[in-house]
Formats: structure tokens, sequence, C-alpha cells
């Protein structure tokens, strides 16, 4: 059974809760933003949609001029194949016969390339590409300071781009360098410390590749903290930022000053209620750990002065006033910034969309709970 949150033309005050909710001026301001931003460089957009999971955003974001979509699952990939998006890049690994069968199926449908980062899986992606009549595209993954996924830049990419490359079923596009950690590092000097380092591990990876026959026609990555310095860098191709649309808690922690980066709005909200006053400065909100993802910190509260989110347990939300705090109602409607906006929306099946206080669409999060 599903049931709606809201329906179009309810006023804030009669959306149902918890709900997530979306500012539509400030996403379209945020969008803008981006594109604005990167205009007149040398850049393609490639949003990343494991941030929002959701067909309608990531079409409003090809009709902005994005090339296409990156999703991180095979199953996020295919509900947005669903949806009709045509190029989509999974940047990620995609091991196992059950995912690659299905990652084949898709590419007969779509335009969709996929990274790697161990000869072994380069051979089963081969092997099934070859047996569809199909040439997939593949991207090596770097490891350049994120301590996850990717080979070691250098020799060991270059070893790995000579296997793909005689590999049939398998078309050798490139690199994707992203580092993660990175988008999150508080100040500008040490965000761009880091992704300085990426990017010279990187164009020194890409020039030896060059130097023996294998030009990158593709390097991408770049998140929401750090995308200025990948597209100014004349090394990326393209940039995959997905929170930016956005924003969360985490963000919020970032200083922008002197970064050269789009300062962006928070647009993404969840909707909580007050069920419980048990004194006049402990009130206990609807949106607890099922509503809101805690694992970059707890939710802000918006809107209301002197007002913090101090524990979440599966169902409650537990506030605190302090002395320049508003008095509280039963009942009384409070929007909370996530911490981490991309789990948040893993946790909910629609976006309610508002501008002015007024519900004006309601978009399914059509690849939330996409595992597999």
């Amino acid at each position: 059974m599903q049931r709606s949150a809201a329906q179009i033309g309810d006023v804030l005050a009669n959306i149902d809760t918890p709900a997530l909710i979306l500012d539509q001026s400030a996403f379209e301001r945020n969008g803008a933003a981006l594109m604005a931003a990167v205009s007149g460089l040398p850049i393609r957009v490639r949003p990343h949609a494991k941030s929002h999971k959701c067909p309608e955003i990531a079409r409003r974001q090809v009709a902005a001029g994005a090339v296409g979509i990156c999703c991180q699952k095979v199953s996020e990939a295919e509900a947005f194949v669903e949806a009709g998006i045509q190029n989509i890049l999974i940047s990620n690994q995609v091991v196992g016969e059950k995912k690659i069968t299905r990652l084949i199926a898709m590419a007969q449908r779509a335009d969709l390339s996929v990274c790697v980062d161990h000869i072994e899986n380069a051979r089963a992606l081969s092997a099934a590409a070859s047996a569809a009549g199909l040439r997939l595209g593949v991207l090596i993954e770097l490891e350049v300071g994120a301590m996850r996924c990717g080979v070691a830049p250098g020799e060991s990419a270059l070893a790995l781009a000579r296997e793909i490359s005689q590999m049939p079923g398998l078309e050798f596009l490139g690199l994707q360098s992203y580092h993660g950690p990175a988008q999150h590092l508080r100040t500008h000097s040490e965000r761009r410390a880091a992704i300085d380092q990426a990017i010279t591990l990187t164009r020194s990876t890409r020039d030896l590749l060059a130097k023996h026959g294998m030009p990158c026609r593709q390097i991408t990555g770049a998140g929401t903290g750090s995308f200025m310095l990948e597209a100014s860098s004349h090394l990326y191709t393209e940039i995959q930022p997905g929170s930016y649309i956005f924003m969360d808690a985490d963000y919020s922690r970032n200083d922008w000053r002197e970064s050269g980066m789009p300062i962006f709005e928070q647009s993404l909200f969840v909707l909580a209620s007050v069920m419980s006053l048990r004194d006049p400065d402990h009130a206990v909100v609807d949106a607890g750990l099922k509503a809101s993802s805690v694992d970059s910190g707890m939710p802000i509260v918006a809107d209301l002065t002197d007002v913090r989110y101090h524990k979440a347990s599966d169902e409650h939300g537990v506030l605190q006033r302090g002395p320049r705090a508003e008095k509280m109602l039963l009942g009384q409607k409070i929007r909370l910034i996530p911490g981490h906006c991309d789990p948040t929306v893993n946790l909910y099946d629609e976006l309610i969309v508002v501008r002015e206080g007024r519900v004006t669409d309601i978009w399914p999060i059509l690849a939330r709970g996409a595992l597999l």
C-alpha cells in the first residue's frame, strides 16, 4: 500500500509528515548556477544521479545541457533507462555474472559505459559484451586519494589499459578520477591541495597512456565540493557533481570563501511535525533515523532560531530549545536540513515539490532502494 504525503495544490501545513520536500525555486537556481559556472570551459556536465534517484530530475538536468548522468549501481541505471535516459556512466565496478548480464541488456538499449579496476572484471565484461555483439565503453578507475576503489596511477593503470585495448567487446574510453573525501574537507585550501594531487596523478597517467598509443578521450570525476578545480584544469573532459541541486548540513560546514565556486542554496528538506511536548524546552518530531540519514551528523532545524536537533531514534527526533527560541506547538510543521542528502533521499518514495509554500508537483524517486 502506498500513500502520498500531499496532493498538488496543498499548502505546506497540509503535507503529511515525515515528507521529503523540494524548494523548486532554489532547486532551479542551483541548476542554473552550476551551468553558468562552467559556461565557456571545455567541460561536459554529467550529474550524479545517486543523489536524487529521480528520473524527472535527470530529464531536467539533460534538458539544461548535461551530457547524461552517472549512476552507482546497475539497478539505479535500470530505473533511468526505463525512464528514457540514454547516456549513462556507471561510475563504479560491476562484478558478478547476474549484474553483468543486466548491464549488457541495458547497453543494448542505451549509451552505457562502466568503470573497471581489475583485469578479471574486464575479462568478464569482454566475454559478455562479445557474446552480445556489443562494444562496451570502459573507463579505468584511478585511486587518487579516496582509498576506495581504483587501480594505482601510472604503470598499473597502463598495464590494465593495455589488456583492455586488446579485449574484444570493450572500448577503452579513458579514466575515472574522483576524490570523494576531498568534497568535504572544510577549507578551500585543503580541498585544493587534495584535488591538485589528484590532478597531478591523473595527468601523468593520461600522458603515460598517450605515450603508449592509448589516448584518453574521456577523463571524468569531480563533485559538488571541488568541481571548479577539475573543470578549470584543462585535463578533465567532464564533471560529476550530484549534491549541488539539494545541498545538506554536511556541505553547509564547508568554507566556500575564495573558492571560486557558486554558492548553492539548500533546496531539500525533511518536513516533520511536533508529536510530543514533554516540557517547553523539549520537543519530539516524527522524523528520526528512518526519515533522515545521520551518517554525516544530525539534521539542522531550518527557520527556527536557537532550536537544535539533539538526538534521533527510529521514529523520533528530539529537539532542544535554547533561551532565544520561540515556543513550539503540538502538531507544528518544522523543516529539517538533512545531514547527508543522498542516503536521506533513498528513504523516500516521492519528492514533494513546493514553490512559495504550495505543492506544485510530486516526483517519484524510482531508483530508491536500488541495491543490486
